[in-house]
């Protein structure tokens, strides 16, 4: 166990891999991931025995996706997240980046309306079609919410804040997923929206992220103090500030790589239809032509001998 009132304690690899969480948060969390988990597994053979087929890649990113949920809060690194700043990092990295990624890119919205019952299909348009819903995930709010929540939480005393009174320590968990979700759903997801941005505008709004990094990495970098002097020592926090500004970076690159291959993807689905519709409209033509040419009419001229 940890020692209370250690700043910055050293990270322990043994604490890492057993330090698992058992509180009833903890655990009645990790219970709705595991039922989460269970319920897209379930839906996926509900399509097959249909005799549909769902993606395999897409279950393997919303598996692999709930596998970093875990670790970012029930497992050992999560017996550091308020006591070493650049784990918390690490964890905020993962609640708020590559989670929802994963998650955005295997379509579960999708997947609960191909698999539900036509009552339950209803319910769910209706949710996605609610007012409040579609003001939530407008670009607008979601990009304000997703880039203000950065920079709030760790330039402001609300980080201190948190550390001091962990039910809202746990709290911001939550925020950092739901606002990672509705950003990464609306830049790479694959599922419909009342928000369907331009290929061009995902870029951009990706691109806005890269000077918000930089200004988090040089403040936290460049701290002459500590980000919260009773739990993290300068030293930390200038790690901390390191990892956020460089794998921050390095997430936008690579969601700038998915937003091109999923453009180029969608550019080639557009030439194949482009081509469909040319080939049927000369079908048509030709149709036409042969239906009003003369030997077509009993208008030809007559054979040699008639």
């Amino acid at each position: 166990m940890l020692l209370a009132d250690a700043i910055s304690p050293p990270v322990e690899i043994h604490t890492l891999l057993t330090g698992w969480q058992t509180d009833p948060i903890s655990l009645v969390t990790l219970v709705i991931e595991l039922a989460v988990a269970t319920w897209y597994v379930v839906s996926v053979k509900r399509l097959a025995a249909r005799g549909r087929v769902w993606p395999v890649a897409r279950t393997i990113a919303f598996l692999s996706g709930t596998v970093l949920l875990i670790i970012a809060v029930q497992s050992g690194l999560a017996a550091y997240d308020d006591q070493v700043f650049w784990v918390h990092v690490i964890q905020h990295l993962l609640l708020m980046n590559f989670a929802p990624i994963l998650f955005a890119l295997s379509a579960p919205i999708t997947l609960a309306l191909q698999a539900s019952s036509r009552p339950t299909q209803r319910v769910l348009l209706g949710i996605l079609h609610n007012p409040v819903v579609e003001f939530l995930t407008h670009p607008v709010v979601v990009v304000v919410a997703a880039y203000g929540t950065m920079l709030v939480y760790f330039l402001s005393p609300f980080y201190n804040f948190s550390l001091e009174h962990p039910l809202i320590h746990d709290l911001t968990h939550l925020h950092f997923l739901v606002s990672g979700c509705l950003f990464w759903f609306l830049v790479v997801g694959r599922d419909p929206s009342r928000w369907r941005l331009s290929h061009p505008a995902k870029l951009g709004f990706l691109a806005c992220g890269i000077p918000v990094n930089a200004i988090l990495g040089v403040s936290l970098t460049g701290a002459t103090v500590s980000i919260a002097p009773h739990f993290h020592t300068l030293g930390d926090t200038h790690v901390g500030g390191s990892i956020l500004w460089v794998v921050g970076e390095l997430t936008s690159l690579i969601a700038l790589g998915i937003v091109l291959y999923q453009w180029m993807q969608y550019e080639e689905r557009e030439a194949i239809r482009a081509d469909r519709r040319a080939d049927a409209a000369d079908a048509a033509a030709a149709v036409v032509t042969a239906s009003s040419s003369p030997a077509h009419n009993g208008h030809a001229d007559a054979l040699p001998g008639d």
